[in-house]
C-alpha cells in the first residue's frame, strides 16, 4: 500500500459564540464547528436615496445616544478600536448605519469624512455584485463612492456563478452562500478576523414570526445570534499545518430597530439606498414585514422584543448547562467521532430542552449539518440515550449510534453515518501559503476571550423568568403568564402566525415532489473525482483531505524487517514502490472506506499478492557497482504498510470506521488511509 496521507483537517460551517464556546471547553482534540442561520438575499432594482441636510440637524443629538449605545455592544463582542474588522455593505439604510457608526467608534469621531483621500486604519467595506442584474455593477460602483467619501476603503467583490445563474426558487438562499463565501475570502485575504454584519431587531422580529409559524422551539425563536463564528472553506498552510481559518461575525445592532437606521444615516448626513422589491408581497419576509407594520404601536414593538430578549435569555442559560454537560461528557477522537459517558451524563436527570440541545450540538458537530434536529427525530433520540445501559444502535440526523465497544452499554458512540443525508459534491480547494510575514495566529480568539466576561452576564439562574417550553405555541402564552404580552399584542401575534401558516401552507402546495426529491442526496451518490497530489478536497462536508505520498524510504518507515535486506538503495525503495503502487499517474480518487478494504488490508498483510505487484527487479549497488536482485521487494513494502494501517485502524471502533475517507485508486484499490 502506498504511503499516502490523508489530514483530517478542521471541518466547516459556523457557530453561535456560546455554542462555540462549548464546543472549545469541552471537544480538545477537534475544533467544533456548529451551524447557525444566516440572512436572507432579495435581488432587486434600487433607488438611490438622498436624505434632507434639514433633518441631518434634527437627530443630531441623537447621534450621541446611538454611539454610546453601538460602543457598548462592540464591547460586548470583546471588540476594540485597533481590532482590524471588515463591513458588509450592500448600500441600503442598515449597512450604511453599520458605517457610520462604525467610523465614529474607530475613530472616536474624528476624520470619519475621508479628508484628503485619508482611510480609516484597519477598516474595510466589502461591496458584493450579484451580478444579478444589468445595472447591479453600476450601483456597486455608487456604493462604494459614497463609502469611500466616508473614509472606509471599500472593496467590490463580484459573483462567479460557474453553474449558471440560480434558479428562482433557490435565489436566495444561492445569492446568500456566496455572498459570505466572498466575505470570508476577502477578509482573510486582508489578514481581518471581524465581520460586522447590520442585522436590527426588526430583522429579529420578522424571523420570530416566520419561525413561530414554522413550530420553532423558544430556542429558534431567540433569533439570530449577537456573535457567531463562520469557518472557511479555503485551506492555508501555515508552517507547514492545514488551517482552517476562522472569521468572528457581529451584529452589533441588534438592539436598534429600523427607524433608528434611518435616523442614523440622516444623523452622518449620508445617502442610502432603498429596494422597492423589499415591498412585494411575493416574499415571505416581506409579507411579514409589511404586516408588522400595520401593528406599529410603540408597546406591540416593545413587547415583542420583550418576548425575543427573553427568548435570547433562555438559550444562553440552555447553552451554558450544554457547556457543562460536553465538558464533563463527551470525547471526541480524532477521527471525528464522539464518545458520550452515560454514566456521567446521567440523562434521565436532565430536562429535554437541555438535553434536546445537548445531543444536537454534538450531533450537528459530528455530521456537519446546518439543518436542526427537532420534531420526531429530537424524541426518538431522547428515548434512545435514556436507555441505559445501551443495547442497541440508531440511525439520526445523519449520525449513527451504538455503545461503545467494551463499555458494556455505559457508553454511546456517536459517528457520522454513511447514508445520511449529505451535499452530493466535493470541492477541491488549493493550498494557499501564509509566507513569512503573514501571522497565523489571528486576534480571534483573543476576542472570543475577552467576550466570556460580557456573556457572563445574559446567563440567568434557573430562578429567572425563562421560557423553558419546546412547544412554539406555548411560548407566546408563558410570555403572557410572565405579563411580558398584553392581550391585545398576545392575540395580535396568534393572528399573525395562523396568517403565515395559511400562507406557507399554500407555498407548500406549489411544491413539486420532483423539487423535494432533488433537494437531498445521500452519500451514496459521491461522484468519484480525481485527487492530483498535493490537491486538498472537501467531503461529506467535514474533511479537508490532502493527496502526498510521503519522502521517506523504507528503512526509516520499517527498520526492522527492511533492515535485513541490505543492499537495496533508499531512492530506488522510494521510486519502485510509488510507481508500482499508485501508478504513474500519481492520481487518487476518494471514497469512504467498505468492507473490502478491510479484507485486502488483511490479505496484503500476509504477505499475498494483489496481483499487480512485481515480483522482481534488478538494481544497481551504488557501492560496488554490481547488479543486485530483489524478489518481492514491493510485496515486502506492501505487507509492511498493511500491518501498520490494520494496527492504526484497530484503534478506531468498526462503525467508527464506516465513514472514514480512503484514498483509492482508478480501479478501486486501497492506496491510503487517514493518518494524523
Amino acid at each position: 500500500m502506498a504511503r499516502g496521507s490523508i489530514v483530517s483537517a478542521q471541518s466547516r460551517t459556523t457557530s453561535t459564540l456560546l455554542s462555540t464556546l462549548v464546543a472549545r471547553l469541552s471537544l480538545s482534540s477537534v475544533k467544533c464547528r456548529i451551524p447557525f442561520t444566516r440572512s436572507q438575499y432579495l435581488p432587486s432594482i434600487r433607488l438611490f436615496c438622498k436624505c434632507s441636510h434639514a433633518h441631518a440637524v434634527e437627530y443630531l443629538t441623537d447621534m450621541t445616544k446611538y454611539r454610546e449605545a453601538f460602543s457598548r455592544r462592540m464591547a460586548m463582542a470583546g471588540l476594540k478600536p485597533h481590532h482590524r474588522i471588515a463591513l458588509g455593505v450592500s448600500g441600503g439604510p442598515d449597512s450604511m448605519a453599520l458605517c457610520v457608526l462604525t467610523a465614529g467608534w474607530k475613530t472616536g469621531g474624528f476624520n470619519q469624512n475621508g479628508e484628503a483621500g485619508e482611510f480609516i486604519d484597519g477598516l474595510l467595506a466589502i461591496t458584493v455584485d450579484h451580478g444579478l442584474r444589468e445595472e447591479s455593477k453600476e450601483e456597486a460602483n455608487i456604493v462604494s463612492h459614497r463609502v469611500s467619501d466616508m473614509g472606509i476603503r471599500c472593496e467590490i467583490v463580484r459573483c462567479d456563478w460557474l453553474d449558471g445563474r440560480p434558479k428562482q426558487g433557490h435565489l436566495q438562499e444561492a445569492a446568500r452562500d456566496m455572498r459570505y463565501r466572498l466575505f470570508q475570502k476577502v477578509c482573510i485575504q486582508h489578514q481581518i478576523g471581524v465581520l460586522l454584519i447590520a442585522h436590527h431587531a426588526d430583522d429579529q422580529a420578522e424571523l420570530f414570526i416566520l419561525r413561530l409559524s414554522r413550530n420553532s422551539g423558544v430556542l429558534g425563536l431567540a433569533g439570530m445570534a449577537f456573535s457567531s463564528q463562520i469557518f472557511s472553506s479555503y485551506a492555508y498552510s501555515c508552517h507547514d499545518d492545514l488551517k482552517n481559518h476562522s472569521i468572528l461575525l457581529v451584529r452589533p445592532l441588534l438592539d436598534f430597530s429600523k427607524d433608528d437606521m434611518y435616523k442614523i444615516c440622516q444623523g452622518g448626513n449620508r445617502d442610502w439606498v432603498e429596494d422597492p422589491t423589499n415591498r412585494s408581497p411575493l416574499f415571505v419576509r416581506n409579507r411579514i414585514r409589511m404586516s408588522l407594520g400595520d401593528l406599529s404601536s410603540c408597546s406591540f414593538k416593545s413587547e415583542l422584543q420583550a418576548v425575543i430578549s427573553a427568548c435570547r435569555r433562555t438559550r444562553s442559560y440552555v447553552e451554558h448547562v450544554c457547556s457543562n454537560l460536553i465538558n464533563e461528557a463527551v470525547t471526541v477522537m480524532d477521527q471525528g467521532y464522539a464518545v458520550i459517558d452515560l454514566e456521567i451524563l446521567n440523562p434521565s436527570k436532565i430536562e429535554d430542552i437541555f438535553l434536546s440541545k445537548f445531543l444536537a450540538l454534538v450531533l450537528q458537530f459530528i455530521c456537519q449539518r446546518q439543518r436542526p434536529v427537532r420534531g420526531s427525530t429530537s424524541k426518538l433520540l431522547l428515548h434512545y440515550i435514556r436507555t441505559f445501559p445501551c443495547k442497541t444502535s440508531l440511525t439520526a440526523a445523519g449520525c449513527y449510534l451504538c455503545p461503545t465497544p467494551g463499555s458494556r452499554g455505559t457508553k454511546a458512540l456517536v459517528c457520522s453515518s454513511i447514508d445520511g443525508p449529505l451535499p452530493s459534491k466535493l470541492e477541491l480547494f488549493q493550498i494557499h501559503s501564509d509566507g513569512e510575514q503573514r501571522h497565523c495566529v489571528t486576534d480571534v480568539e483573543q476576542i472570543l476571550e475577552d467576550a466570556k466576561s460580557y456573556s457572563n452576564h445574559l446567563i440567568q439562574d434557573a430562578s429567572d423568568k425563562l421560557l423553558l417550553s419546546m412547544i412554539s405555541d406555548s411560548v407566546p402564552t408563558e410570555a403572557k403568564r410572565f405579563n411580558m404580552l398584553s392581550e391585545s399584542t398576545y392575540k395580535n401575534i396568534l393572528l399573525l402566525q395562523r396568517e403565515e401558516i395559511k400562507r406557507f401552507k399554500l407555498d407548500s402546495e406549489v411544491t413539486s415532489d420532483s423539487q423535494l426529491m432533488h433537494a437531498v442526496e445521500c452519500v451514496g451518490t459521491y461522484p468519484s473525482i480525481p485527487l492530483q497530489p498535493g490537491q486538498v478536497c472537501y467531503f461529506m462536508n467535514r474533511f479537508f483531505v490532502t493527496w502526498k505520498l510521503i519522502k521517506e524510504n523504507g528503512s526509516r518507515a520499517f527498520p526492522r524487517e527492511v533492515h535485513n535486506d541490505g543492499g537495496l538503495g533508499e531512492d530506488s525503495w522510494n521510486e519502485y514502490c510509488s510507481s508500482c503502487l499508485v501508478g504513474d499517474e500519481m492520481v487518487a480518487e476518494l471514497r469512504h472506506m467498505i468492507e473490502s478494504d478491510w479484507l485486502y488490508l488483511a490479505k496484503l498483510s500476509k504477505g499475498l499478492s494483489s496481483g499487480n505487484l512485481p515480483l522482481e527487479r534488478v538494481f544497481i549497488d551504488e557501492k560496488t557497482g554490481q547488479k543486485v536482485e530483489k524478489t518481492n521487494l514491493c510485496a515486502d513494502y506492501g505487507r509492511l504498510s498493511a500491518k501498520r494501517a490494520i494496527l492504526s485502524l484497530k484503534s478506531i471502533p468498526v462503525a467508527a470506521r464506516r465513514s472514514l475517507p480512503v484514498l483509492v485508486s482508478s480501479h478501486g484499490q486501497l492506496l491510503s488511509i487517514p493518518v494524523s
